[in-house]
């Protein structure tokens, strides 16, 4: 085993001079780390390039001069690197502060898109008929195994009266997602299913590849007076260890988080065709930037610095890995399950 696979030390040139808590901790590390799937240290590779990038791309990337192009380019290229991690198309990437934020951003969307589906159809009264029922509120349907940044946003929708939801067990055999439950909970107002790709304490795949081209089928036997059921993946666990291609999966939207495989504390959201083919609303109210999806410019900074690293050298290898590290990955989430950890 390498010894950047467990140990958190790394070659990069020690920053530590300037302050004394770093190095008090740097001294205090001195251990065997195995809890990757909690976050990765970052790769030599990753720091490098983020130095580099605060070097020679510092400027406002929202500028015409010299600098600003730089930093914008850069971006691009970042954004072009994830699309092609994920196998979609860089128009399709947005840049969020980290998982919890884009997971956030995609429930935050299903729900408004369901009033603006309902305020379009809804008569004077602000009520539509769906199937015979009046109905009210979105409904939501997602597993009782999600990261909570999906669990508990959910849950508060619920607790503030703002949604409904349905969160299915997974089977007690196989710890997995079943499709067939999933498409029985559907109702008249369903606008959003989220199921993660890859269980962070199991280390089970859910299915949802089979779930998506079902839903899809659903969707096409909807009526013009029933929302269109938007699908979503936090793809944070599997990405680094198992290839991941949203045209394989069948996903409207899909969370990559940095972190997870040896980049920052960063995160992406993948939407296919962001506000044509899939609804995207903001959850804030600023800048142009990330085509005011999400807009703040010191994010879109910190952004273009560091995701270029989930490229940088790191995900190349990983990628042409995924075979392998799927076994291993599959192999060691069993036995610390059938261990009890």
């Amino acid at each position: 085993m390498e010894k950047h696979a467990c140990s958190t030390k790394t070659d990069v040139p020690s920053v530590t001079q300037g302050c004394p808590k770093l190095l008090e901790l740097q001294q205090k590390n001195e251990h065997i780390y195995m809890d990757y799937n909690a976050t990765t240290p970052m790769e030599r590779e990753v720091m490098q390039t983020i130095t580099d990038a605060m070097q020679e791309a510092w400027g406002n990337p929202s500028s015409s001069y010299a600098s600003g192009r730089n930093a914008k380019e850069l971006i691009d290229w970042a954004r072009e690197a994830i699309a092609q991690m994920v196998g979609g198309h860089p128009e399709d990437i947005i840049f969020t502060s980290g998982g919890t934020e884009a997971n956030n951003l995609v429930i935050h969307t299903a729900v408004k898109y369901f009033w603006n589906h309902q305020c379009h159809l809804a008569p004077k009264d602000g009520r539509v008929d769906l199937g015979g029922i009046v109905q009210v509120l979105p409904h939501i349907i997602t597993s009782n195994v999600e990261h909570d940044s999906v669990h508990l946003v959910v849950e508060n929708l619920v607790k503030e009266g703002k949604a409904k939801a349905t969160f299915l067990p997974v089977s007690k055999v196989t710890g997995c997602i079943q499709v067939d439950d999933v498409i029985a909970a559907i109702g008249p107002s369903t606008c959003l299913i989220s199921i993660m790709l890859a269980n962070n304490e199991t280390g089970v795949l859910m299915p949802i590849a089979e779930m998506c081209q079902r839903v899809k089928i659903v969707n096409h036997q909807r009526g013009k007076q029933t929302p269109k059921i938007l699908l979503h993946t936090d793809a944070a666990q599997a990405l680094g260890k198992l290839q991941v291609d949203v045209q394989d999966l069948g996903v409207d939207y899909l969370t990559v988080v940095g972190h997870k495989f040896y980049g920052p504390r960063i995160g992406a959201l993948y939407v296919r065709g962001p506000g044509t083919s899939s609804p995207m609303y903001a959850m804030f109210i600023g800048g142009g930037q990330e085509r005011k999806f999400r807009p703040g410019l010191s994010l879109e900074r910190k952004n273009f610095i560091s995701t270029a690293t989930f490229k940088a050298q790191t995900v190349c290898r990983i990628r042409a890995m995924c075979p392998f590290l799927g076994l291993i990955y599959k192999v060691g989430m069993y036995c610390c399950t059938a261990k009890g950890y």
